[in-house]
């Protein structure tokens, strides 16, 4: 399945650089202790902005729901439906999401609950971007 190859802005380039060094890293706010993905400018639940700081994070989580597009309208997706698309919570921080294709799972086939974590693919020269593998 094709990839988005990401371009990172200033916001987003710590969290890039971290992914092609295999890391998983988010923001974090030291003034109510609150990771945060995406990046923003500030604290989505305290509004800082002055005590954001980027912290390595775990990359485990579970499977919380899915759905599986099969009538998609981007065009370099059309050949790959019908394919997943999972929503991933993290286990070091339940309010922090991320979604997956799950690569390797069928689809239809997604085991909700079941433990996932993190890998790195490469998408491009020097680019890698973060997946979701099940594992046991």
């Amino acid at each position: 399945m094709p990839k988005i190859i990401p371009v990172p802005d200033e916001l987003s380039k710590p969290f890039w650089d971290a992914v092609n060094e295999k890391r998983l890293l988010l923001q974090n706010c030291t003034v109510c202790d609150r990771l945060q993905y995406p990046p923003r400018q500030a604290c989505l639940s305290c509004g800082s902005a002055e005590k954001l700081e980027w912290k390595d994070v775990e990359g485990r989580g579970h499977v919380s729901t899915y759905i599986v597009i099969e009538d998609g309208r981007l065009n370099r997706r059309m050949p790959d439906q019908p394919y997943n698309l999972a929503l991933i919570t993290l286990d070091q921080d339940p309010s922090i999401n991320f979604y997956s294709n799950l690569p390797g799972v069928p689809p239809y086939e997604v085991p909700v609950g079941a433990a996932v974590q993190v890998i790195f693919e490469e998408v491009g020269p020097d680019q890698l971007i973060h997946e979701w593998q099940v594992v046991g």
